[in-house]
């Protein structure tokens, strides 16, 4: 059964809390796929996640290296950035395979994966709004514990 929830980032302390609180209920295997156009937050969800489960002071954006991975205690979070990709077998290049399979991962642009973009995903769509971002999160039923 697909969940959906629907919140509103006024500010970027906002989707700091959202990806902190999106971190506490990932599992190894899980893949969260940021939908969004340049500037909506997707970098700063994904390093609120990434900081929440790691001791990293420092996440870059992978835009240039194209993923970076941080170990936790339970699993490795793999944070893709595939703005820059120029077909989507180039995530073969990447070791997306084994990422999708060992660890957590956070992928930016991943419309860029074409058909490669698992079916079984968390879904962030950030969207501009009146009110800041509407930010939507479709999976699983993890979603109910997060407020």
């Amino acid at each position: 059964m697909t969940i959906t929830k629907t919140w509103i980032s006024r500010d970027e302390k906002d989707t700091i809390a959202l990806g902190q609180k999106l971190a506490h209920i990932a599992q190894k295997g899980d893949c969260f796929a940021l939908f969004g156009t340049l500037g909506m937050g997707k970098s700063v969800l994904s390093r609120a996640f990434i900081q929440a489960l790691t001791s990293a002071e420092e996440v870059p954006s992978p835009t240039f290296t194209l993923v970076q991975s941080y170990e936790t205690p339970k699993f490795e979070i793999y944070h893709f950035d595939l703005y820059r990709l120029k077909s989507p077998e180039e995530i073969f290049e990447l070791g997306m395979e084994e990422a999708l399979y060992e660890g957590v991962c956070l992928i930016e642009w991943p419309e860029r994966m074409g058909g490669y973009l698992p079916r079984k995903i968390f879904r962030v769509e950030f969207l501009s709004s009146d009110e800041g971002r509407k930010i939507t999160v479709s999976g699983d039923e993890r979603l109910n514990q997060v407020e």
